[in-house]
């Protein structure tokens, strides 16, 4: 994946304190995230293998940053 697609966790939470308006997907897959002390406030928790059928949750008019493992 080409770096210019990625932002690091200090550019992520800068852009959130900053208050743009974006929309946050949460991709790790159920276990994951119950294993994770990671908690994303207002992200979308979405399966990367359920995308699909998750698309209309998605807001259509703003940037989507997904957090994966």
């Amino acid at each position: 994946m080409p770096d210019d697609l990625r932002i690091t966790v200090a550019e992520l939470k800068k852009r959130m304190d900053a208050g743009e308006d974006f929309t946050l997907i949460d991709t790790r897959n159920p276990q994951a995230w119950a294993e994770s002390d990671t908690m994303l406030p207002e992200a979308l928790r979405v399966p990367v293998d359920k995308l699909e059928e998750n698309l209309p949750r998605i807001p259509k008019t703003r940037p989507v940053l997904a957090y994966c493992t």
